[in-house]
């Protein structure tokens, strides 16, 4: 399933530049699409814009172009088979770092940190594969969704996996999964299917979750010698570690979005990352997260932040 899917769906990732979109006008691509792809595969990778997000013109031009040449019945399928395979390949990553930890090939705290931040960014990655159908956020939170369910049964200790356990506990203790791990699981569920691909909220509120957040703690374990002021417990270098991360990665995912037209890429939405990004360091090093937990505190100041600069 997964390899007869992957080739069609790689060749409809390949961006096209401005120039290739103004030199074809929509009937003349759609027409194209169709004859070179399976039907349920040729529908549109480009998202449909929310009301209250901004989305880029390329974006609404691709857009009302295949509004009107989807049948509802073929997109529907084409989600359907893109939320199979994003749920397989985070399976796969999961199980991956699942049998390093089994092996030993890293401590357990780093082990951690490299499942917090590679899951929720090659989940992002995926999000092009689906189509502009109403139902496509809502199909591609299936993934986290799974994982909740997941958390949910390994921290009340009806479903044993101590290897599963190990890579995403600080303790080994199962139950500390219906902590960090389950907030985590949460808040990218959240912003895939309440903000999804067409908003720079999504983004930064998983790229601060978990590039800043995983290497922010990577970071302060080996460089952190200087403690903050204000809380012992989090360190200088940790608290940069975090700014700079979760805000490159932002950059990243904007521009990644933005060769599939999906949003604007200008200074003014770099800016608002910078902000966004800088508030949520500042929480993460305040006590409350270390009381709380920064899986909890980061994503919720990212999605207050934007919701008040983008």
């Amino acid at each position: 399933m997964v390899a007869e899917f992957s080739l069609p769906c790689h060749a409809l990732l390949r961006p096209r530049s401005a120039t290739d979109l103004d030199r074809h006008s929509p009937p003349s691509f759609a027409a194209s699409a169709a004859a070179a792809f399976p039907s349920f595969l040729s529908t549109s990778i480009r998202s449909a814009p929310l009301p209250h997000l901004r989305v880029s013109s390329r974006a609404r031009r691709w857009q009302a172009t295949t509004a009107a040449t989807m049948m509802p019945e073929s997109s529907l399928v084409h989600d359907l088979g893109a939320a199979a395979v994003t749920s397989a390949v985070a399976l796969l990553l999961l199980r991956f770092w699942e049998e390093l930890a089994k092996r030993g090939v890293f401590e357990q705290k780093l082990s951690r940190k490299l499942v917090h931040i590679s899951i929720g960014l090659v989940f992002m990655l995926l999000w092009p594969l689906f189509s502009p159908g109403s139902a496509a956020p809502f199909l591609a939170a299936l993934a986290p969704g799974i994982n909740i369910i997941r958390m949910l049964l390994l921290g009340l200790g009806i479903w044993k996996n101590d290897a599963m356990v190990k890579s995403m506990s600080r303790s080994g203790d199962h139950r500390e999964l219906l902590k960090g791990p389950l907030y985590y699981a949460c808040t990218i569920a959240i912003a895939t299917s309440i903000f999804w691909r067409t908003s720079p909220i999504a983004i930064a509120a998983i790229c601060n979750l978990c590039a800043g957040d995983g290497v922010a703690d990577i970071v302060g374990r080996r460089l952190g010698m200087t403690k903050l002021p204000y809380n012992r417990n989090k360190s200088l270098a940790g608290s940069i570690a975090m700014f700079l991360a979760g805000f490159l990665s932002s950059i990243g995912y904007m521009h990644y979005y933005h060769m599939f037209g999906f949003m604007d890429e200008s200074w003014g939405m770099i800016t608002r990352f910078f902000v966004v990004s800088l508030f949520a360091a500042i929480v993460e090093s305040l006590p409350i997260s270390s009381e709380l937990d920064d899986n909890l505190t980061v994503p919720v100041a990212s999605l207050l932040v934007g919701a008040l600069v983008f």
